[in-house]
């Protein structure tokens, strides 16, 4: 057993790419807490309330106030206190300890697939840089939202820009996590092309 970690260890190899995917999973996941504290703490948007309010279905909403923070902040763009309980964008909503408890694993076994695959371990191992970048925006999303679900039961979400008819209210983590999908198919699409011969 302790042979099998030595090779493990020493299979690690921490590349300029590496570490730039982790200095963007930090920096993303750093952003998207600070942010957080500043609405959840420092502009009080969900004060006692708020979250029993935006975590009960429809018919126990009709009997209680909506008391969630909310600052018009420019024509396009609002502070909107929103708690998701499901993935980036309210998808896949998940009631209950059991569906909080399988996002929160789903997120953190990606993370660590991710991180492995950084340091050149495990299946899915970043070989370019759009990989090294997309892996370390999805691993900062992940872990942020995460924290959200383990701590609240549900996702602090506050970036609206619905006056641009842009319906879902999301966070610093959503857009971590959806800009290194994007980052994926730059990858797929353009540089893994590159590199595959041309049929004669």
């Amino acid at each position: 057993m302790l042979d099998r970690l030595k090779g493990m260890f020493a299979a690690i190899r921490i590349t300029a790419d590496a570490r730039l995917g982790l200095i963007l999973a930090g920096s993303v996941l750093v952003l998207d807490q600070v942010s957080k504290w500043l609405v959840l703490d420092r502009l009080a948007f969900s004060p006692p309330g708020c979250l029993e309010f935006q975590r009960a279905d429809a018919l126990a909403r009709s009997g209680m106030v909506n008391n969630c923070g909310h600052i018009e902040v420019s024509p396009v763009f609002d502070l909107t206190m929103v708690w998701n309980k499901g993935v980036s964008f309210g998808l896949l909503g998940a009631d209950g300890m059991l569906g909080r408890f399988l996002l929160v694993a789903f997120s953190v076994i990606v993370a660590l697939a991710l991180i492995a695959g950084l340091l050149s371990l495990g299946p899915f191992k970043s070989v370019r840089r759009w990989q090294a970048i997309a892996f370390g925006l999805i691993i900062g999303g992940a872990l942020g939202n995460a924290i959200d679900r383990a701590l609240y039961g549900a996702v602090a979400d506050f970036l609206n820009f619905s006056d641009m008819m842009f319906p879902w209210v999301f966070n610093i983590a959503d857009v971590g996590i959806n800009l290194g999908v994007a980052a994926i198919l730059i990858d797929v699409f353009i540089f893994d092309r590159e590199k595959r011969p041309t049929k004669m």
